[in-house]
């Protein structure tokens, strides 16, 4: 048997696992890289082999990342059987088309200033129409069920606790007479996580495939991360101010939720019942179409709820749903929600601030210093999230340079990825500890202190591989192909390319600029602080001309 990466290797986009094994061609995972634009751009690379020659494709669950480049698979010949839990197809019923959209949007925004420097244009990755169209290959399957591809290769999807319908997938090959079992775990979820079930552990294999998202990070507990999140809203609210929270539409928007909804329960001081009320009399928006739709598929999967959630469900108690949840679907109203003046909670996608309504309402927020924008899921680097996080001074939106004045908090115990002790705990769970263990999924920095821990706590030996390698696992492991990557540009190619992308971004600010000076409606403070902003990008261009 071969497994070839060809995706998620010393990073957390673009999962992608061929493999070749008892006469058979198939994948696990065809996800879209997410963060800078060169990362973006592998999106358009034709895929590493032959998509009409795919025998079938098992789908760990529906995030972007692992599911994202589907209807592109599809697009190029890819019409066998994709197995995945029932929720995940579910979910990518919304997801993909969702992200056909997005593709579209971004390409028409694209191709409007390439038209303008007289540059080719191009379609988008995948259309909503395609992205449906690839709906028609899924096929459901339930958790703890041993599917039969043919005599040789079976395959169960265990629960990852990450998401809805998330898989731990355990695959067993029979190959000149030997047995060989190896578990993908796609992405282990946090044990802490509300509504889902802890991640299921597995007995045993010869080889394990596993993420390593925080492989060198504790994530602060349940009750710490409550009462974190209870003092920034309260203090937040308190100051006249609104608290934003990008997050992913599905999952994570369903767990900030049941949390407002829980944390009453947690503390009767009367500090609390304070902040908690001032927590309550705000109104909470969810401004995505795509999770008002999610949260109604967890309402129909509630079977994946952990026991305690399915109690209160059956007991008339729904934690989804509290007094002051208010769901926006319109443009309208989300534009709207930038025009009041109350103070609020703003959730929405994405949750690294790269597309959709988010950007609209960090350029509407970020200034001002009585908002908070507050994280609660991880950031890939290159992302407008990641440079938020990490202390940018000034962030870029919509070509407009727009000050980072308002308090910026994370709060990472939200996360869905295990932290390096239930990575950890995952390994240990094996009753027949794994020959050897693949890191994909997680930063250099991570995966190396992940594999130095597993060897000097469990000797099993560890490999990260590198894009395009192959490997052979058989009873001698070996790398048996490497695909040749092109280079990374030169720091002189990536100052050409930062003056091309700034020229087109004047562009637009001039745009944006006119728009708004020619707005009747305009505040004289307004109009001040463009002007400003004006001069001090003035200064910076003189420096470097001057230098």
């Amino acid at each position: 048997m071969k497994i070839t990466f060809l995706g998620a290797t010393k990073m957390v986009t673009g999962s992608n696992f061929l493999v070749e094994a008892a006469g058979k061609k198939f994948l696990v995972d065809c996800g879209l890289y997410q963060g800078k634009k060169e990362l973006e751009m592998e999106n358009y690379r034709p895929f590493d082999y032959n998509p009409a020659e795919i025998d079938f494709m098992l789908l760990t669950h529906a995030h972007i990342d692992h599911s994202g480049r589907i209807p592109k698979l599809y697009n190029e010949g890819f019409k066998k059987t994709i197995y995945a839990h029932k929720a995940t197809c579910d979910l990518c019923g919304i997801m993909l088309p969702d992200s056909g959209h997005i593709q579209e949007m971004e390409a028409e925004w694209k191709n409007k200033k390439r038209e303008r420097k007289g540059e080719q244009t191009y379609p988008p990755l995948y259309t909503a129409e395609d992205a449906i169209n690839s709906l028609e290959i899924f096929s459901p399957v339930e958790y703890n069920e041993i599917i039969e591809i043919d005599e040789n290769i079976h395959v169960r999807f265990n629960d990852a606790g990450h998401m809805l319908g998330s898989s731990i997938i355990e695959l067993w090959v029979n190959e000149d007479g030997k047995e060989t079992k190896t578990v993908f775990s796609g992405d282990i979820g946090n044990n802490d996580i509300p509504l889902l079930d802890s991640p299921t552990m597995i007995e045993s294999c010869d080889y394990l495939v596993m993420e390593s998202t925080y492989g060198s990070r504790l994530h602060m507990k349940n009750d710490e991360k409550a009462e974190m999140f209870l003092n920034i809203v309260s203090e937040t609210i308190d100051n006249g101010g609104t608290v934003v929270i990008p997050s992913f539409a599905v999952g994570r928007t369903q767990e900030i939720l049941y949390e407002l909804n829980k944390i009453k329960e947690n503390r009767d001081d009367e500090e609390f019942r304070r902040k908690y009320k001032t927590l309550m009399k705000v109104p909470v928006y969810v401004d995505s179409p795509l999770a008002i739709s999610a949260t109604e598929i967890f309402k129909q999967n509630t079977d994946l709820f952990e026991e305690e959630i399915k109690e209160k469900i059956d007991a008339g108690d729904n934690p989804l749903e509290f007094p002051g949840l208010k769901f926006t679907q319109t443009a309208d109203e989300s534009k709207a929600l930038n025009e009041n003046k109350e103070p609020c909670i703003i959730i929405s996608a994405s949750g690294m601030c790269d597309v959709g309504r988010i950007k609209h309402h960090l350029k509407h927020n970020i200034w001002n210093p009585k908002n908070t924008i507050l994280f609660v899921g991880y950031q890939a680097p290159g992302t407008l999230g990641y440079s938020i996080v990490n202390g940018a001074q000034k962030v870029t939106i919509f070509g407009e340079e727009i000050a980072v004045n308002a308090r910026i908090e994370y709060i990472e115990g939200y996360s869905g990825h295990a932290d390096q002790e239930w990575l950890m705990n995952f390994i240990y769970s094996f009753i027949n500890r794994p020959k050897h263990i693949f890191l994909v999924h997680g930063e250099e920095e991570s995966q190396d202190v992940l594999k130095n821990k597993i060897l000097e706590e469990t000797g099993i030996g560890v490999s990260i591989p590198e894009y395009g390698e192959t490997y052979e696992v058989c009873d001698e492991l070996r790398i048996t192909n490497k695909i040749k990557i092109r280079k990374s540009p030169t720091i002189k190619q990536e100052i050409l390319n930062r003056l091309e992308k700034l020229h087109a971004e004047m562009k637009d600010m001039e745009v944006y600029v006119k728009q708004d000076v020619n707005d009747d409606q305009l505040r004289d403070d307004d109009m001040f602080r463009i002007n400003e902003k004006i001069k001090d990008l003035e200064k910076q261009i003189l420096n470097i001309i001057e230098g």
